[in-house]
């Protein structure tokens, strides 16, 4: 959630504890409406807003103080002022938790987990579209890991005389699937017998954990199909090494930035999925929830901000929520999205892994 303590506050935005009331009004009215229009904004936009009261000349003189502190820029002479990155990182680090998705988001996200069934690589890809439907910006899901899921069920399924599918499914709720030859034909008896052998030896067991051999059945046939099918289970496990990254809206940054350079650079990153998942692990390790401009250290996304969540089954870490857009992003929005659709995708992880 967003960092509120006020000493955070003020290590992460020098300066910020120098803002009388006054000006933060004005600071925050220049962010909204900015966050809004995409246009600079003038003092005349500003003097009605909440807080501020006061004479055009007044917000005009408070808007150059602002800017000469670092909280506002002005692309042009003639035009208003836009916020700068320190402007936004005090306007986010003020939203505290009290952001919340409007009645239309809420049944929005309602109806998708009411009807989010089926294998949880899928449901998954999904909540990143709904992110992205939510919030217009790019949705970021990065799924658990299976390695450590307990095996709830195996199964073999004869294909043909000499093939036949892994099917396992494990306590996340997750179904892993392998594709098995045999060197010689298997017929339907003894592939059930097969498949009782291997239920019984890795049931209960991580993933990432099956033992290389099981105990022999007397059947020489038998324990070939048997090992066949730990040799599939432990490619399974192995494979399982990475983690899990859906993106959904990535399409929407041609829309939000003018310059396509940081529309090439912006994909670029996104296709890049070790950066991404490191990039949202490292910004949780700071203790912040939202990284704006260069706080997050990836030179081609300077001009973004980055909303991270984490996603949590039982108290557990489970994976993670991130929206990537352009640092003037809706952050009262996105913070709300994030953390609604975060709650309700570990409760239904919670659900599929019982």
């Amino acid at each position: 959630m967003p960092t509120t303590d006020d000493s955070r506050s003020q290590q992460a935005t020098p300066g910020a504890g120098e803002l009388d009331a006054r000006k933060a009004a004005i600071l925050n009215a220049v962010v909204t409406e900015y966050i809004g229009s995409a246009q600079p904004v003038g003092s005349q936009h500003v003097v009605d807003a909440p807080g501020v009261s006061v004479s055009s000349a007044t917000v005009r003189s408070d808007m150059a103080a602002l800017e000469r502190d670092g909280f506002l820029t002005q692309p042009h002479t003639s035009a208003g002022r836009i916020p700068t990155d320190k402007g936004y990182r005090f306007f986010v680090d003020r939203l505290g938790v009290t952001s919340s998705l409007d009645p239309v988001g809420r049944q929005q996200v309602r109806q998708f987990f009411d009807h989010a069934h089926g294998e949880i690589e899928l449901m998954l890809e999904k909540t990143s579209g709904l992110l992205a439907d939510l919030t217009d910006c790019t949705a970021m899901v990065v799924g658990p890991s299976h390695e450590s899921a307990a095996i709830r069920s195996v199964q073999l399924v004869r294909l043909a005389p000499h093939l036949a599918l892994l099917v396992v499914v494990l306590a996340d709720g997750a179904v892993q699937k392998q594709s098995i030859e045999f060197a010689e034909e298997v017929d339907e008896h003894r592939l059930s017998d097969a498949a009782a052998r291997l239920a019984a030896h890795v049931l209960g067991i991580p993933l990432a954990q099956v033992l290389p051999t099981a105990t022999p059945s007397g059947d020489a046939h038998t324990d070939a199909v048997v090992s066949a099918g730990i040799m599939g289970l432990r490619a399974l496990g192995s494979a399982e090494g990475g983690d899990q990254l859906f993106v959904g809206g990535s399409s929407r940054m041609a829309a939000a930035f003018d310059a396509v350079d940081t529309v090439r650079s912006v994909l670029s990153i996104l296709e890049q999925q070790l950066v991404v998942v490191t990039l949202l692990r490292d910004i949780l390790d700071t203790g912040l929830s939202v990284a704006i401009g260069t706080e997050h250290g990836v030179e081609p996304l300077a001009s973004c901000a980055i909303v991270v969540m984490p996603i949590s089954v039982d108290g557990v870490g489970a994976g993670t929520i991130g929206l990537l857009g352009p640092t003037r992003m809706n952050y009262p929005l996105a913070l709300a999205a994030a953390r609604v659709v975060g709650d309700r995708l570990g409760e239904r992880l919670s659900e599929t892994g019982r």
